[in-house]
């Protein structure tokens, strides 16, 4: 193996010359090096956006989802799906740490990784459950932490499962909170699942009394969910992918007008116009969603003569885990929402 690089790139096999997230194919080889930490992976949070194409590539049959998830890592030596590009993040405990490396963890400490499947050295040894509700694959496994990457210790008040299943998107809540200002109306694109209640929660936070909310989805299951917290003040049924449709309802439920901020967190491809002709011209949309083309959100834009700023969703800034953490702590009913869906049942 190459000199370690404090950015993993010693682990790349090709193209050579790019970061592994962009690699074909990395060095999975379960080795520590010197500025490494081996990690004895226990469950993989796959991306909404991969987990869904996933689901629909073998008609939502776990053990299909196995082989094809078993299949990936054995070709790329990363959980990266091949057609959304997108990876996830795990929960594991730490077996190794390289001797270069200081960090506050000690051997034995239960962490998850907020940095994508998508770059992560990951080797499985056995795939022992897939939970289709939760985006949650349980393994027998071990990944590879590059010294650049960055992880949050499982806090004692909250269940692992939780805390993994809130930090794998943590970066759209703590987003929001920049983005999101007092009296902004808000439109939220993919707001039942857990990025878009987080989201809808946060946006709340920021718009204040003077603000709204208003959140977009594409069928029932989860409006009850959504209620509960109430922070929306208006929810919309409706196909994401059909923008025409979308922007007459925002436009019926907003006095006539589009709104100030857009965040799409929908796992659907094809929602880019539908973002950016509900948004003012001069607002704000933020693409969290690993379905988004950058070239049909930068050209569509262009063909309606729109100057929205349009930001690319980056699952790190500082301080999104601890801040997605405190929303589970400050709000019973979305804690209670996190429970229902993504506690293990002991």
């Amino acid at each position: 193996m190459k000199k370690p690089c404090p950015y993993g790139t010693h682990r790349v096999i090709a193209p050579v010359g790019v970061l592994p997230q962009a690699a074909d194919q990395l060095d999975n080889t379960m080795v520590c090096q010197d500025n490494e930490i081996l990690i004895d992976v226990h469950t993989l949070n796959i991306d909404s956006a991969s987990f869904t194409q996933l689901k629909q590539a073998t008609d939502s049959n776990p053990e299909a989802m196995k082989k094809m998830i078993l299949e990936i890592v054995e070709k790329r030596g990363k959980m990266q799906n091949p057609v959304t590009g997108s990876g996830g993040m795990l929960l594991g405990v730490i077996k190794q740490i390289g001797k270069n490396l200081k960090r506050d963890l000690q051997l034995g400490d239960k962490i998850v990784t907020l940095v994508s499947l998508s770059l992560t050295p990951l080797k499985i040894k056995k795939i022992k459950e897939v939970h289709l509700e939760k985006d949650q694959v349980d393994i027998e496994g071990e990944a590879i932490l590059f010294e650049s990457g960055i992880y949050a210790k499982i806090p004692n008040d909250l269940s692992e499962h939780l805390v993994l299943s809130a930090l794998d998107v943590a970066g759209a809540p703590a987003q929001v909170a920049k983005l999101v200002k007092p009296n902004d109306t808000v439109l939220v694109l993919g707001a039942a699942g857990k990025s878009g209640v987080l989201c809808c929660y946060q946006a709340r936070k920021n718009a204040g009394p003077k603000g709204k909310v208003i959140a977009l989805i594409s069928n029932t299951r989860k409006l009850a969910d959504l209620q509960s917290l109430n922070v929306c003040d208006e929810i919309i049924l409706a196909d994401a992918r059909d923008p025409m449709a979308v922007y007459n309802e925002v436009m019926r439920v907003n006095n006539q007008q589009q709104v100030d901020v857009t965040i799409n967190v929908v796992n659907v491809p094809n929602t880019e116009m539908t973002s950016i002709l509900a948004t003012k011209a001069s607002g704000i949309v933020y693409f969290f969603s690993m379905a988004t083309s950058f070239t049909k959100a930068a050209l569509g834009a262009e063909g309606i003569a729109s100057e929205a700023l349009m930001i690319i969703g980056n699952g790190y800034t500082p301080g999104h885990a601890e801040l997605t953490l405190n929303l589970l702590r400050e709000s019973k009913p979305l804690y209670d929402l996190f429970v229902r869906r993504y506690q293990a049942k002991e």
